[in-house]
């Protein structure tokens, strides 16, 4: 067993998987969170429309949570990738295959 091996706990790829299925979750309490923002920026100034201000960083604070999980998800992408096993490989045809006459009915 290598020492990278050792150094990371059991428990990680149970925790990652958590984080992934927690992307809704998170989701949501953003927008709650920047509309509890804006209820408090309302009450403080009186103005109704710092509302919309706490609405509008939730939203953007639940799009930053949809592209952190994409670009961890699209890392992992990347490594599948580059394993022998998930590689493409292109398919190289006979050349019989490639001069063959389609628009004929061949019998």
């Amino acid at each position: 067993m290598s020492e990278k091996e050792e150094k990371t706990p059991k428990i990680k790829p149970i925790i990652e998987a958590a984080d992934s299925l927690s992307l809704g979750i998170s989701i949501v309490v953003a927008v709650l969170m920047g509309v509890g923002i804006g209820l408090i920026l309302k009450n403080m100034t009186g103005a109704a429309w710092t509302l919309w201000i706490g609405v509008f960083l939730g939203i953007a604070a639940a799009i930053l949570n949809v592209y952190k999980a994409y670009s961890k998800q699209y890392k992992v992408f990347e490594e599948l990738a580059k394993e022998p096993r998930y590689a493409v490989k292109k398919k190289l045809d006979d050349k019989e295959d490639d001069e063959e006459d389609y628009s004929e009915k061949n019998y």
